[in-house]
């Protein structure tokens, strides 16, 4: 079934928030060399909900009803809490584009997720699709770390599988009555006491005399990942869905990959480009299977 110009919206914004979020092990990679996971963690989503702040300030927007609040708080123990904790930990133990293979199965996680949060229940081609691009991203991860045994790093991946699956999933459910900029600014704000004294207890003294690499990474996972690419994404998965839309998750392994090389200046084997194309094709072919929405 072909998709509505509605849906081709909701792919494209989709498509360029994967684009945007792809910078985000690369930027973190960077970063955390000269911060503390756990605190850079703390320091971007304070910067964040700053930012979200601000705007619902001057736009006068009013909080959410409160029955939506449950949703809201574990939206964002899942975006703001687990997701940036365990890639930050993770990104100290293995390279960016490790950890973007791994991630390669985060669309699974979020289709898994979605049909337990958001109501909407792919139909068997669908799941048969995500189950080979997830398959495809999982060979090329042991195609090229060779790794026999799970690493610490993997262990930390897989919870930022985890907890990007289910944060994806109820963020979507969220931007279903509201656009995707208020949910996740609403996220970020609902944190912002606990990063706040996060940022503050664990502000190192020597946090002044780092190079401006690292504060660049800092900048872009602060203002872009954790902001700006929710806008775009979130509002595509109000479009198109959110199994639908997570599924172009799939791609995001390979823009960090990509990025690794300039940014981290880690190794691009060529291979990556057959890998890439054999996921495209499952995603292809998963955008054209059924999800219903309930």
């Amino acid at each position: 079934m072909m998709p509505s110009s509605r849906e081709k919206l909701g792919l494209a914004l989709g498509l360029t928030g994967v684009l945007l979020f792809g910078g985000t092990l690369p930027a973190t990679r960077v970063a955390v060399v000269a911060f503390d996971p756990v605190f850079l963690s703390a320091f971007r989503a304070m910067i964040a909900g700053c930012c979200g702040g601000a705007l619902l300030l001057i736009l006068r927007r009013p909080p959410p009803p409160k029955t939506a609040w449950p949703t809201f708080f574990f939206a964002g123990l899942c975006t703001i809490v687990g997701f940036p904790v365990f890639m930050a930990l993770a990104m100290a133990n293995v390279p960016a584009s490790h950890g973007g293979v791994v991630l390669g199965i985060l669309p699974l996680a979020t289709a898994a997720a979605a049909a337990v949060v958001a109501h909407e229940r792919p139909s068997l081609g669908f799941w048969l699709a995500s189950v080979a691009g997830a398959s495809i991203v999982l060979v090329f991860m042991i195609e090229q770390s060779g790794a026999s045994t799970i690493q610490l790093g993997d262990i930390f991946l897989l919870g930022t599988v985890a907890s990007g699956g289910f944060g994806y999933a109820l963020s979507g459910r969220l931007s279903m009555n509201r656009p995707g900029w208020e949910g996740i600014s609403w996220q970020v704000v609902f944190f912002l006491p606990l990063t706040i004294a996060g940022t503050l207890t664990l502000w190192p003294p020597s946090l002044p005399a780092l190079s401006s690499p690292p504060w660049l990474g800092l900048a872009y996972v602060s203002f872009v990942s954790m902001f700006l690419a929710f806008f775009v994404f979130n509002a595509g998965m109000a479009l198109a869905g959110v199994a639908r839309v997570g599924q172009l998750m799939l791609l995001q392994p390979f823009v960090v990959v990509a990025l690794s090389l300039p940014v981290n200046g880690e190794r691009f084997d060529p291979t990556t480009v057959l890998f890439a194309a054999a996921v495209v094709a499952a995603v292809i072919v998963g955008q054209r299977m059924q999800v219903t929405r309930r």
